[in-house]
């Protein structure tokens, strides 16, 4: 009698353990990056990761996002892309990530250039995205093929002003 609650214990419990001893083996880490789907036709996915800050360091840090090309411009006039980076929430997971929406036309102010002077190569860049420095999970950021994503660290003061009620 104990032998047949015993098979069945096993029976019942042993593709259990061997689906538990599979993923042990396979080292079935959670891999943030697998939430986030491949790139569409014509863009490319961008993926910062973060280093760890000490204590509360990461609170006092923000991220830059800026997306744009290299190209020859004047020197003179001011020139920007039309593009904007959106955040949208990544649907069942909560993630965040950025998508680059609109326009890559080239905007640029209109005064004129002195005679013959040389073009200058620059990075011409939309608008900048400042977002919250996380360095547990990536920064994944969808941009239209020919751009780039370029991004900088920015730390906030020790020190805080007091603002005058008047």
């Amino acid at each position: 009698m104990v032998n047949k609650h015993v098979s069945f214990l096993f029976a019942a419990w042993a593709p259990m353990m061997l689906l538990i001893s599979c993923a042990n083996a396979t080292g079935a880490k959670h891999n943030p990056l697998d939430a986030f789907p491949e790139a569409k036709e014509g863009m490319r996915r961008f993926v910062i990761s973060l280093p760890g800050k000490q204590g509360s360091e990461e609170e006092s840090l923000k991220v830059e996002l800026i997306v744009g090309k290299e190209m020859l411009t004047d020197g003179v006039n001011r020139v920007r892309l039309a593009n904007t980076i959106e955040a949208h929430t990544l649907k069942g997971w909560g993630y965040s990530y950025y998508e680059v929406t609109g326009s890559s036309e080239v905007m640029s102010t209109l005064m004129a250039p002195p005679e013959g002077a040389p073009k200058v190569q620059q990075f011409v860049a939309g608008a900048p995205v400042l977002v919250r420095y996380n360095s547990r999970l990536p920064i994944v950021v969808y941009v239209p093929a020919g751009l780039e994503l370029r991004y900088r660290i920015w730390r906030a003061a020790d020190t805080f002003n007091k603002a005058v009620e008047k």
